[in-house]
């Protein structure tokens, strides 16, 4: 017998609750029983997804009318932690966006709640579902060790995309909102606990408060020796030259994504630039007698690639084979923990201008 689909609320109904809410219209796993958020947005992702669901301004009430099984929670970060417990309380399992919460105390308050409660915490960790983000992190087990990794994000943002950086600043840094992906990546890569992290940031616009900053870069050490930096900022001052670096450095060579297109001028504010990857480049070290390097590079070109659309439906079906697989989402809960813990460290040290050792954060 075909399992029942899943009765789905999604709460915010900004981009990615939007990207959320059509992945579960297209997917046979879910019903999208209701859409929460406090202004009007609800409203015109309504008419946007052309069907007539519910709307709501208070969660509770929407679980209690709608007898969701799930909450889809795509809100801003500061809501996270409250949200996520408020929806477990009520017996449902939790689609949570990244970050799990603003503190590495209220990360593991979901996590911890939701073991008791016996439901399913899957943090959106979209990078996770990208095939070729899949092959890019496999690669760089075959470099050797230490690694290297070297990430960056910066987004030159103007408009609406710069009104949108500056409300998620209210929460959190660019290097922890972005970052815990990035970072998520290189503790895969480097299959190692991070140990410490150094960090510079600074305020390049009075658009901001004075204690927030909108540059910011860091610099990880694991304890197996491995190192990986990591670069994010937001703005309309940011530059475009290079926003798109990703490469991962062992002994034995390099892996590289190069997404000519996607990190192409004008490209950086773009959320389906952020996930694209084109092709990896694979670099080996090996050199003969004569110093000369035995192998060429080889290229390894994504085709069919998934759109951001797609990546969100993996995520979703993630999700579902979770609940009805009764999958262990241990190992997931704690590394969502641990890079938020990577990324929240780092904006400490910019704050104290000192290395901060991941042990004190956790």
């Amino acid at each position: 017998m075909a399992n029942k689909p899943l009765r789905v609320l999604v709460v915010g109904c900004g981009n990615m609750g939007a990207a959320h809410s059509l992945a579960y219209q297209h997917l046979d796993e879910f019903t999208l029983c209701g859409l929460v958020a406090r202004g009007d947005s609800k409203v015109r992702l309504r008419a946007q997804l052309a069907a007539d669901i519910p709307l709501f301004e208070d969660l509770h009430r929407a679980i209690k009318e709608t007898q969701a099984d799930a909450v889809c929670i795509a809100t801003w970060p500061d809501s996270h932690e409250a949200l996520a417990l408020t929806a477990l309380a009520a017996g449902c399992h939790v689609f949570l966006e990244k970050p799990l919460a603003t503190t590495v105390s209220g990360a593991k308050r979901v996590v911890a709640t939701a073991r008791l409660a016996g439901k399913k915490l899957v943090v959106g960790y979209i990078l996770r579902h990208h095939p070729v983000w899949q092959q890019f992190i496999e690669l760089s087990h075959g470099l050797g060790k230490p690694l290297v990794m070297r990430m960056n994000l910066n987004q030159q943002s103007g408009g609406s995309a710069w009104h949108t950086h500056k409300m998620l600043m209210q929460s959190l840094s660019p290097i922890v909102d972005c970052g815990v992906h990035y970072l998520d990546v290189m503790c895969q890569m480097a299959q190692s606990s991070p140990h410490s992290v150094s960090a510079i940031g600074v305020r390049l616009t009075d658009e901001i408060a004075p204690e927030q900053f909108n540059y910011g870069q860091l610099q990880v050490r694991f304890e197996d020796g491995s190192v990986g930096w990591y670069e994010a900022g937001w703005g309309p001052m940011m530059s475009q030259t290079a926003f798109f670096i990703k490469d991962v450095i062992g002994p034995q060579g390099s892996v590289s994504i190069v997404a000519r297109e996607a990190g192409g001028e004008g490209r950086s504010a773009n959320v389906e630039a952020h996930t694209r990857t084109e092709s990896l480049r694979v670099h080996h070290s090996q050199l003969n007698a004569q110093g000369e390097f035995i192998h060429q590079d080889e290229w390894v070109t994504a085709s069919d690639e998934p759109d951001h659309f797609a990546l969100c439906q993996l995520e979703q079906q993630f999700f579902a084979r979770a609940i009805f697989d009764d999958s262990d989402l241990t190992l997931h809960q704690q590394q969502a923990v641990e890079s938020l813990a990577v990324v929240l460290a780092a904006d400490l040290a910019v704050r104290e201008q000192r290395t901060v050792l991941i042990k004190e954060m956790l």
